[in-house]
């Protein structure tokens, strides 16, 4: 539990900050294929962490990047954190563009769940958002699909002005697929000009759109995986999707049950917040698990109420190197 009363069980783990693709809202530093850098943790000091976390009680693991699998090793850290005693389950966010190539590997090492970006079915929109291949992405989707991983679901970050003409199309080859689709506001996490109120849309103006099309039905009782989305069922296609309003919904941080590691080893107890406990130095410095289980909970401890994305927050870092 944290000072607050909430059960924290759940840690996304960036592999990497490096990324094959160019999001408008998540800018990474320029990629040139993977190389590990000497301040990004090894596979057996993810795995390591992993274990101590789940001694505390985290349960729930999630891959995160930058882009995941630009890091080869990545099937080799399920595999390793998928034998860990009191792991439940693990997940990966990926943009998707390798996962065609990787999830057979992933599904045989023990990965459970896939969330697959996917900002736009336009190629061109797509290209525009997130400067990459849409093809890839669709190819990814359909290997995950045919893996069977127990969970697959879309996420599209919602910008005006450039993708709010996908939603519909996106929702209907959710439906086509039987995938849920999460729709995301966006969040105050990037360096960049890429939040501004003119192309800012907030989620109940996504569910007034699909309101003109459709009857949504709310699921309150609906957890798919470990994340804050509202889930709506559409009665007529039958669509699954889910709503995340980080910055509009009041009490979004009521239920947070995560805390997240850095690829360069800092514990990062808020997304929204700027404190980091370096764990890497930790790592490095001793030898102890109890020294690493130490700074896991004084982490925990230092976790806020809330996020700050309503106080005028600043990044002091761009997403990539906080991890997704």
């Amino acid at each position: 539990m944290d000072s607050f009363g909430r059960k924290i069980d759940y840690l996304r783990i960036s592999v990497t900050d490096r990324c094959n693709e160019r999001c408008l809202y998540c800018p990474p530093e320029g990629y040139r294929g993977w190389k590990r850098r000497s301040d990004h943790l090894t596979g057996d000091e993810i795995v390591r962490v992993a274990r101590v976390a789940a001694g505390l009680g985290f349960r729930k693991f999630r891959l995160t990047g930058g882009e995941p699998l630009v890091r080869p090793d990545v099937p080799q850290i399920v595999q390793a954190m998928a034998q860990i005693p009191g792991v439940e389950c693990i997940g990966l966010s990926t943009n998707g563009t390798r996962l065609a190539q990787f999830a057979p590997a992933l599904r045989t090492a023990g990965l459970r769940t896939v969330n697959i970006s996917l900002d736009a079915l336009s190629a061109q929109v797509y290209r525009r958002v997130t400067g990459g291949d849409l093809n890839r992405v669709l190819a990814g989707i359909r290997a995950a699909v045919a893996a069977g991983f127990e969970c697959v679901k879309l996420n599209c970050v919602l910008m005006r002005g450039l993708n709010e003409g996908e939603i519909w199309p996106l929702v209907l080859f959710a439906a086509e697929h039987g995938l849920a689709l999460r729709l995301i506001e966006l969040m105050p996490v990037t360096t960049t000009e890429a939040l501004t109120e003119k192309n800012f849309m907030p989620v109940r103006e996504a569910m007034r759109l699909l309101g003109t099309r459709d009857e949504l039905i709310p699921q309150p009782d609906c957890r798919l995986g470990w994340g804050p989305a509202k889930y709506y069922l559409l009665r007529h296609t039958g669509a699954l999707v889910g709503f995340i309003g980080a910055v509009t919904r009041p009490h979004f941080c009521a239920a947070c049950n995560k805390m997240r590691l850095t690829a360069d080893g800092k514990v990062r107890p808020c997304l929204g917040d700027h404190a980091e406990f370096d764990l890497r130095a930790t790592l490095r410095r001793s030898g102890s698990d109890e020294a690493v289980r130490e700074l896991l909970l004084e982490a925990m401890r230092g976790k806020p109420f809330e996020h700050q994305f309503r106080a005028a927050f600043e990044p002091c870092r761009p997403m990539p190197a906080i991890g997704g």
